[in-house]
């Protein structure tokens, strides 16, 4: 019996599969299996998974494909030295440029849900060294004007692909903003973490769920930092454990991160 829904479940799949043939998420052009991007998107699409700094996940020079080393989290890139991190250990899944910049955009402002699993996907390999017994996965929450607007939240979104990867708990509550921000494309460093200064909060009924345990804290793009850090901070200040940050793009100018960009991070 078990053997016939197999069969019957993968016919079911060659005839879907028939009929609409797997695309590339960057381009609609067609690939081999669901999930791959075409050469084009590939070539386009700057992956970090060689030397990074341990704190944001920024790509830093070093051998290419290195993979997690005893010294990777003593790794610190120019602008985690300027500004300290309010969290331990950061990775992130692809540069925020080319392919990952457009699939970021896409899946943020696009309505482009579809990219969840893949793209949730590159982050749970990606955070795969910061999972620790006990984690909780928080994503960073958006004002309820902002989600009225969106529709959803990717950070969510995102977050529970990686929960379920690693199996750890969702707690999608454990952060809310308690006022609007504004976007922060063009803002400097500075305005970033002021505008976000108090922004968000843990509500007092989760605290008691967070005490002592360790966080992995959930964005889909870092920028300066700004809005990781407001989340970070807040969930210290409730108590949590260590607090672990991983997002899906890192964005970088000229090798270093980026001072400016498309997001609100």
């Amino acid at each position: 019996m078990e053997l016939s829904f197999t069969v019957l479940c993968g016919a079911m799949k060659a005839a879907v599969t028939g009929i609409f043939p797997p695309q590339c998420p960057g381009c609609g052009a067609g690939v081999a299996e669901d999930g791959g991007l075409c050469p084009d998107c590939w070539r386009d699409t700057e992956f970090i998974g060689g030397t990074a700094c341990g704190h944001c996940g920024a790509p830093l020079p070093g051998p290419a494909g290195g993979g997690e080393t005893a010294d990777d989290e003593a790794l610190v890139c120019d602008d985690c030295l300027a500004t300290p991190r309010p969290w331990q250990r950061g990775r992130a899944a692809v540069v925020y440029a080319g392919a990952g910049r457009r699939l970021a955009l896409a899946l943020k402002h696009g309505d482009r849900l579809d990219l969840v699993p893949v793209l949730g996907g590159w982050m749970a390999r990606a955070a795969a060294p910061l999972v620790q017994p006990g984690m909780l996965v928080v994503p960073v929450p958006i004002h309820p004007r902002r989600l009225l607007g969106r529709k959803y939240n990717q950070a969510a979104l995102l977050a529970a692909r990686i929960a379920r990867a690693h199996r750890l708990p969702l707690v999608p509550g454990a952060l809310i903003r308690r006022r609007h921000t504004p976007m922060q494309n063009h803002a400097s460093v500075a305005d970033r973490f002021a505008n976000l200064e108090g922004a968000l909060a843990v509500p007092p009924a989760m605290q008691p769920r967070l005490s002592g345990r360790p966080i992995l804290l959930v964005d889909d793009v870092m920028t300066s930092g700004a809005t990781l850090a407001a989340a970070a901070g807040a969930l210290s200040g409730a108590g949590c454990g260590a607090v672990s940050v991983t997002v899906l793009a890192r964005a970088v100018k000229g090798g270093r991160p980026a001072r400016d960009g498309d997001t609100d991070a």
